[in-house]
């Protein structure tokens, strides 16, 4: 491929908008030139994220052992796995190549990670904590779900009002269970078990953001498909303070605490991390989404827009 016809690095973002400082200076420009040699190789984008499985698999094992050496090696494979995670939606991007597939995949690699990651800490922290570390664990897992679901949809929400519906992955349980009925299981039973799981994923995402359901409601009765700029330059506005806490609640901050947590060996502070701190930004998140949404439906049904 000449230089000249090479996708840039801008071209492989979802936005500068939704990427963070870390991804933006670390993650991306490393994933772009492993997106650059897998697109040489003709390697697709599944199949870079199962290898990120795989590493960061390992990664979770690592952190079983009390030694330093072997944590920094996890270190090392859990940052591994994740320039791979950058590079399968850039490589995906760049070679047009998206499948319910490939996302399902993506979803499925991080959440793999850290649940060979969370058995690894708390077969470590046993002999200490005995049968309660493994009760933390499943606390905090349940709440990183809904951390990484909820900062996922605030980010899908911000860029289908930045770069409209084809530079967005924001769905919605009815049109998600429309397809899901359309399919019979002879004819198509991954694609049906996937939006089984993936329209079950969505009410989630939908059952904590009523007052973003009843505005976007309102905004598509009166204007279709297609928002007023006016509408969208202004929701933008709003929105785009709250994507450092999306950030916040996606892999870099955590990861960098989980390193900390390990390197100090007392890796029962990442659960706690989660619990507390995480949980904070969440509700606080929610509530300012919900808060900025209740706003623009009163301005859309008073004709504002």
């Amino acid at each position: 491929m000449s230089d000249q016809n090479k996708p840039s690095l801008e071209s492989t973002l979802k936005s500068t908008d939704t990427e963070e400082f870390i991804d933006i200076y670390f993650y991306r420009p490393i994933g772009y030139r492993w997106a650059l040699l897998f697109q040489k190789l003709g390697i697709t984008p599944n199949v870079v994220t199962i290898a990120s499985i795989f590493i960061g698999i390992a990664a979770g094992v690592c952190f079983y052992f009390d030694e330093l050496w072997i944590s920094i090696l996890g270190i090392f494979l859990l940052i591994w796995a994740n320039s791979y995670d950058s590079a399968d939606g850039q490589l995906a991007r760049m070679t047009k190549n998206f499948s319910p597939l490939g996302r399902a995949l993506d979803g499925f690699a991080g959440d793999l990670w850290f649940a060979s990651i969370y058995i690894a800490i708390c077969m470590r922290l046993e002999p200490v904590f005995g049968g309660y570390i493994w009760l933390l664990a499943i606390i905090a897992g349940y709440f990183h779900s809904k951390q990484a679901s909820m900062a996922d949809y605030y980010r899908n929400i911000h860029l289908l009002f930045l770069k409209g519906k084809s530079g967005s992955e924001l769905d919605n349980s009815v049109e998600l269970n429309e397809k899901y009925n359309s399919i019979s299981v002879k004819d198509g039973w991954f694609e049906k078990t996937y939006l089984f799981l993936y329209r079950a994923y969505t009410k989630g995402q939908e059952s904590w953001t009523p007052a973003f359901q009843k505005m976007f409601k309102s905004l598509k009765d009166k204007y279709g498909e297609t928002a007023p700029e006016q509408f969208r330059k202004d929701f933008r506005e709003k929105s785009l303070p709250l994507m450092k806490w999306t950030n916040i609640l996606s892999f870099n901050t955590r990861a960098i605490v989980l390193f900390i947590s390990i390197l100090v060996k007392q890796p029962w502070i990442y659960f706690v991390f989660e619990l507390t701190v995480l949980n904070a930004i969440l509700i606080y998140m929610v509530m300012s989404h919900e808060r900025i949404c209740r706003k623009f439906a009163q301005d859309i049904n008073a004709g504002k827009y």
